[in-house]
């Protein structure tokens, strides 16, 4: 290498890493952006903003409970980070007034909007909670079962999900198999498992599009299962609903559904052919099966797109250590391309996958035939 390229070389070098150093710094400061988000939805700040109006870290405090000197630090965090916006940012600190802006309040505030998002930073904080177990697993190979992430990846994913189930399982998803939605609307009541259920917005959301139909409702997550009877519960429908922390594999009375669902659920499984097989046996001739999982992409890029990346995260933090639980585990991972679930459906004796023309940034959905 001549002493021209051999500078040029050390140029481009330099400025890669002066790149990825400032880059690194940017990380960290979201990083702690999700963690103020996380504290301010869990603390109630967010919702007390968007009722009360702009308020003062006094006036916060006193509302929710907390002392002002944090909830100063924390507005004045979320000030500089543009979550928060200030009236007038001269005044003294305690005197400075703190608003959400239009449109943010409906992402960290709105629990009934598609477009609320304040508990991906729960499930983002939550998949972070084990990490130092996390980090043994990648030595020994072994998985991390649900229950090491504790509350806030359950409740986290659960809201996430919730105002999604709502407003479109039965105005969107469900009525793009026509013949499944007639069903569900016809007499003899039709029955309906939700395998993998989590916390019950699926299994209520089904029930209480279609108000003819009964739900069961299979997780093997008791304390899922625990707040899935309370939401049913809470939205007057739990007669029609049950739900059971139990493999269906096993429980007797799980037979003859007119739909099988698993929504968001196959890519966690350590065995998912073998899961697919059980939803095969559950559903009754002429049923129909219906599995979501993530929109990834067909193939492997480097440039995939933000959502991939941040599948890709949750993925070796959380659901590959899931998936690599038992004795010979699937190890799917959340970036589950659809290649992958055809294979599975075929090899659990599936004779066709078809992809809905449903339309979601998120989620892909198939239908699989018998």
């Amino acid at each position: 290498m001549n002493a021209v390229a051999a500078e040029s070389y050390e140029t481009i070098t330099a400025e890669r890493r002066d790149a990825f150093s400032e880059r690194m710094v940017h990380a960290v400061a979201d990083l702690f952006m999700v963690a103020g988000v996380y504290l301010g939805d869990r603390l109630e700040f967010f919702g007390t903003l968007a009722r009360d109006g702009a308020l003062t870290a006094s006036e916060l405090a006193d509302r929710c409970g907390c002392h002002p000197r944090y909830v100063r630090e924390w507005l004045e965090h979320q000030a500089v980070s543009g979550v928060l916006a200030v009236e007038d940012e001269s005044r003294p600190a305690e005197e400075r007034r703190y608003f959400l802006p239009e449109g943010h309040d409906e992402v960290l505030a709105d629990q009934d909007s598609l477009n609320y998002l304040a508990p991906l930073a729960q499930a983002a904080v939550g998949s972070l909670h084990p990490l130092d177990r996390v980090a043994e697993v990648f030595r020994n190979g072994q998985g991390l079962p649900f229950e090491a992430y504790g509350p806030d990846m359950r409740q986290g994913q659960a809201r996430l999900n919730r105002a999604l189930f709502l407003n479109c399982m039965g105005s969107d998803w469900l009525p793009a198999m026509p013949d499944v939605a007639d069903r569900l609307e016809a007499d003899p009541r039709a029955r309906v498992a939700d395998i993998g259920c989590g916390c019950g917005h699926s299994s209520v959301a089904i029930a209480q599009a279609y108000p003819k139909v009964l739900v069961d409702g299979f997780d093997l997550d008791r304390s899922s299962i625990e707040e899935a009877r309370a939401n049913a519960w809470d939205a007057g429908i739990a007669e029609r609903v049950q739900f059971y922390a139990e493999d269906a594999a096993a429980a007797p009375h799980a037979e003859g559904y007119d739909l099988v669902s698993a929504f968001e659920c196959i890519h966690d499984m350590p065995d998912p052919v073998g899961v697919l097989r059980t939803v095969r046996r559950l559903v009754k001739p002429g049923g129909a099966v219906l599995v979501m999982d993530e929109r990834v992409n067909e193939t492997f890029s480097t440039d995939p797109g933000v959502f991939e990346r941040m599948m890709y995260g949750f993925s070796f933090l959380h659901c590959l250590p899931g998936g690599m639980c038992g004795d010979h585990p699937a190890g799917t991972g959340t970036v589950m391309r659809p290649a992958t679930l055809r294979r599975y459906a075929v090899e659990a004796g599936f004779s066709r996958v078809e992809t809905l023309p449903i339309e979601n940034a998120f989620f892909r959905f198939y239908r699989l035939h018998p």
